[in-house]
């Protein structure tokens, strides 16, 4: 098989969360490339109808859903919505997160619980969902998981992100424990894990530290409105089918020092 047939995602559909923009976006972008119908979903319908259009506009085939996934009970309807009018779901990106900034010690409940919630709890849920829906009965699919290099370790003070370390942290380990369990099934999970992209979830500390980011980062640079394609589009396809409970950080090596 070529590399370029090793990467053709045709006919396969792809659910992303979160992907009304930002790296959601990006990753649709990359897969829609590739040949892949797309399902998207946020809580913003005038924010979904604006990236459907985009998508759209370079050709490619797509669903959008409006969909709160801090609201556990309506995951069963949103996949009935993308299988109803796709027949299956194939790749499934759990894109969507939040974060929220407060000192340890000062950490409102309501906060902890938000960023759990969408970071962690929706994963597995929907993942639960989308594996015995659809994923174990083909006998194949591909699961990928927005981590970040703040679930890798601790942040420099000031950062004050502690649930959002955790819940990436605990994202990480989501991806390699299911990864195990369902390798036999023909399904494989791994997780990206982004340094500092310019979105609007990292926009108050890039404010605040962007300088002193770039300059901790080898590259000397952000990540940029392309730097997760290439790693999306490869874990999605069969060019990684040998590659299954991984980590990639794509970060500009900010994590190697």
């Amino acid at each position: 098989m070529s590399v370029k047939a090793l990467f053709d995602l045709t006919g396969q559909v792809a659910l992303i969360t979160g992907g009304s923009r930002g790296l959601g976006l990006q990753m649709a972008e990359a897969l829609g490339e590739l040949g892949a119908k797309l399902a998207i979903t946020a809580r913003k319908a005038d924010e979904l109808a604006e990236a459907k259009t985009h998508l759209e506009g370079m050709g490619y085939e797509v669903l959008t859903v409006v969909n709160d996934l801090q609201k556990l009970d309506q995951i069963p309807a949103m996949v009935d919505q993308v299988v109803s009018h796709y027949g299956t779901i194939d790749i499934l990106v759990n894109n969507a997160g939040a974060t929220w900034g407060a000192k340890a010690e000062e950490y409102p409940d309501e906060a902890w619980h938000k960023v759990m919630g969408l970071n962690v709890d929706a994963p597995f849920f929907l993942s639960r969902e989308v594996g015995r829906r659809c994923m174990i009965p083909q006998g194949h699919g591909n699961i990928i998981v927005t981590a970040s290099v703040a679930g890798l370790k601790g942040t420099p003070p000031g950062m004050n992100t502690i649930a959002y370390n955790t819940s990436k942290a605990a994202a990480i380990h989501f991806a390699k424990t299911l990864a195990s369990e369902w390798g036999h099934y023909g399904i494989r999970v791994n997780a990206i894990c982004p340094g500092f992209f310019p979105t609007k979830l990292a926009s108050g500390l890039i404010d605040k530290l962007g300088d002193t980011l770039v300059a901790r980062t080898p590259l000397r640079r952000l990540g940029g409105d392309e730097d997760l394609k290439g790693t999306v589009a490869f874990l999605a396809s069969n060019a990684s089918r040998h590659i299954t409970g991984q980590a990639i950080v794509v970060d500009g090596g900010a994590s190697v020092i």
